[in-house]
Order: structure tokens, then sequence, then C-alpha cells
């Protein structure tokens, strides 16, 4: 027997323009960072407008919401969330915490499951960009309040407890040519700024000071 996300995938026994007519409004939700460190699996740098025309594929936006953890000091990245608010993204930000560890980190999946929730009756299908399985009950919950839930993440991150209650599933690797940046100098539509988790942060930094 055919899962859903087999019947809605590549091997789709519907067209294109059949699976875009059922889609009716679309609302996104974005969990920052996990697409950040799937964008660096792939080794690309992810173009935000190019990524919100991909994901809404022509269907009806309700509202496109940016889930990330942040530094209120870090101009960059408040410059980068200020772009993202005026080019076509809800930011729902939250500061974020040290960790024992000495790490930072700020967790967001009760906020896209409480806003995927509270929004149903507002959209008919949702684009979840995340492979957090955390995030599966909250995708079946909706599905019985009659809405459908696309799940866009790399495979190799990906709960298979997510894909399983999805209604289609996309890997990211299979649409990466379309959300890239292109070359330097050729135009960044992003603020020239790229998106990193701020627990990262100090790490890449480092690494890019050294090779200046």
């Amino acid at each position: 027997m055919l899962n859903s996300h087999q019947i809605l995938g590549h091997d789709s026994v519907f067209t294109p323009e059949q699976v875009l007519e059922n889609r009716g409004r679309v609302a996104i939700f974005i969990d920052g960072s996990n697409l950040f460190y799937a964008a660096l699996q792939l080794g690309i740098e992810i173009d935000y407008t190019k990524l919100l025309r991909r994901l809404t594929a022509g269907s009806r936006l309700f509202r496109s919401f940016f889930y990330t953890g942040v530094d209120r000091s870090n101009e960059k990245q408040q410059g980068f969330l200020l772009w993202m608010r005026r080019n076509g993204y809800r930011v729902i930000a939250k500061d974020l915490i040290q960790l024992p560890d000495g790490s930072k980190k700020a967790n967001l999946d009760v906020e896209i499951a409480v806003d995927m929730m509270a929004l149903v009756g507002c959209y008919d299908t949702a684009v979840l960009v995340s492979g957090d399985g955390d995030l599966a009950y909250a995708v079946d919950a909706a599905s019985y309040k009659g809405v459908r839930v696309e799940v866009v993440s790399l495979r190799a991150m990906t709960s298979d407890s997510l894909i399983n209650v999805s209604d289609r599933y996309i890997d990211l690797d299979s649409i990466k040519d379309d959300i890239c940046k292109t070359a330097r100098g050729s135009g960044s539509s992003s603020n020239n700024y790229t998106y990193r988790p701020l627990s990262s942060l100090s790490v890449l930094d480092e690494a890019e000071s050294s090779r200046s």
C-alpha cells in the first residue's frame, strides 16, 4: 500500500497541476537553524527570495514564518532579519540561552507547533521546512483538522516519523539549484548576509578571520 509521501512525491500519480490546485492557501513554517545545517550539508547558501518563490510555487501565500534564535547585539544578524521582515517573512525570534557546555541555543519547536495549530482555518496547506521529529505530533494534529502538510528538508536530517505523517515530502537536495545563491558579485537578494544560527557564529567567524 502506498503511503502519502509516495503518492505525492517524485513517483506521484497526480500531475503538478493537480497538486497545485489542491494546495489552496499556503502557510510556510521555516526552522532557520535546521535549514542552515541542511544547506551546510549541501554546500550551498540559501537565497531567501528564491526559497519563498519555490515553496509558494504559484499558490496563494497566507504567510511565511521564519523561526530563529537571536543575539540582540549582533548588528549583522539584525540587519538580515530586518531584510527578511521587509521581503515576505514574518520573523519569530527568541533569545539564545547559554548551555552548561558554553554553547548557545534557542529551541523554537514549541513556537512552530503553536503557530501551526493556532492558524488552522486560515490556510489549507502547511509547508514545514524542518526535519525535526519533535514536530511530528503537531503535523499529525494539524492534518486531523483538515490541513495538508508538506515537509521540506534534507533526507539525511529528516525524521522518518515526520515524513510518515506528512502528505508530501520534498528533499532539499532535489530543489537546491532553485534556492541557492548565485556567485558573489552577481547581486545577492538577501542583504549580503549569510544566515547562521548564533550557536555557530563564533566558530565560523573565527574561521573566516583566519582565512582573511
